[in-house]
């Protein structure tokens, strides 16, 4: 199991560089066209306002309001403290990495504003850094298995809307947006591994 992890960690490690090497060498247009043309294809108002709606949810705003959910409504506090640690490494991560890249948005395509730089999409770090940890809480706590599936799903469809979102609005490139899934999935078995080192009597208190 564990060569395992370490396998899946080296792989998405790999492909994240194989995408910025892409991107930084312009050869990413197509495919970032392709997905985003196949998406706004289907724009609506109802559609752009579910978008809307669903990116909220990345917002800094949001994962400090659900991290602050967790410290009050979690009987283990320090789930609470662990939740917002991630989510501090998944902000410092991803400002690090687009201050190493500076890709610039897509400005032609936006249609919500957002400032900054574009690589990789930090919504969609947050989306399956943060959800994603959430996900791996839920089934170490005391839960009917059938709740711990249904809020797995729920999350786990939330992670991929909030990703599409982000393309779809015209803030990022598909790559962006494939890039910040790849590095918080490799980000993610790392926060997981030094928690359950060092934290785990944290976890099972």
């Amino acid at each position: 199991m564990k060569k395992i992890k370490w396998i899946v960690f080296t792989v998405l490690v790999l492909c994240f560089g194989i995408v910025a090497y892409l991107v930084l060498s312009d050869k990413t247009v197509l495919a970032d066209n392709f997905v985003y043309n196949s998406l706004v294809i289907y724009r609506s108002d109802f559609i752009t306002g579910f978008f809307k709606f669903i990116t909220f949810f990345a917002s800094e705003i949001m994962v400090t309001l659900v991290s602050i959910i967790v410290f009050l409504f979690f009987k283990n506090k320090k789930y609470g403290m662990l939740v917002t640690i991630n989510a501090i490494c998944i902000l410092v991560l991803n400002i690090c990495l687009k201050l190493i890249f500076m890709r610039e948005r897509p400005l032609d395509l936006m249609i919500i504003t957002e400032n900054g730089y574009s690589f990789p999409s930090g919504h969609a770090m947050a989306a399956l850094g943060f959800y994603g940890f959430i996900i791996y809480l839920l089934w170490h706590m005391n839960l009917r298995k059938k709740v711990k599936v249904i809020f797995s799903v729920l999350l786990s469809i939330l992670i991929i809307l909030i990703g599409m979102s982000r393309i779809y609005l015209g803030v990022h490139y598909a790559s962006d947006v494939f890039a910040g899934y790849l590095v918080s999935g490799a980000y993610l078995i790392l926060y997981i591994t030094l928690v359950k080192r060092y934290l785990w009597g944290v976890i099972n208190d």
